[in-house]
């Protein structure tokens, strides 16, 4: 099994930043590609970013582009989330993803119990 943890979420003005961790245990983290997805209230969970294995390479949602930023630290077992000029509509629950792949497919097999981000206007 693998367990995800978030960290790192909270409540910050629009135009602000956070940066959201997720600590992997379980299993030797460098066979897993990772990913950041999100739910907003009333709305259905959907995709934000995701790095291979290596780190070599990532993928965004076109609405987070030029302001999210993914990347992790395999020595650290952690993927990061930097998030920058946030905005109300951000506001959501951020989940970290996993599957044991090279690249994240649409059905992560290992999810994070979530980080709730709030921006206010």
């Amino acid at each position: 099994q693998v367990q995800l943890v978030e960290s790192g979420g909270g409540l910050v003005q629009a135009g602000g930043s956070l940066r959201l961790s997720c600590a992997v245990s379980g299993r030797p983290f460098s066979n897993y590609a990772m990913g950041w997805f999100r739910q907003a209230p009333g709305k259905e969970r959907e995709f934000v970013a995701a790095i291979t294995r290596s780190g070599s390479s990532t993928h965004y949602a076109d609405s987070v582009k030029g302001r999210f930023t993914i990347s992790r630290d395999n020595a650290k077992n952690t993927v990061y989330l930097q998030i920058y000029s946030l905005k109300p509509e951000d506001t959501a629950v951020y989940y970290c993803a996993a599957q044991q792949r090279t690249r994240l497919g649409a059905s992560p097999d290992y999810w994070g119990q979530g980080t709730q981000v709030t921006v206010s206007s």
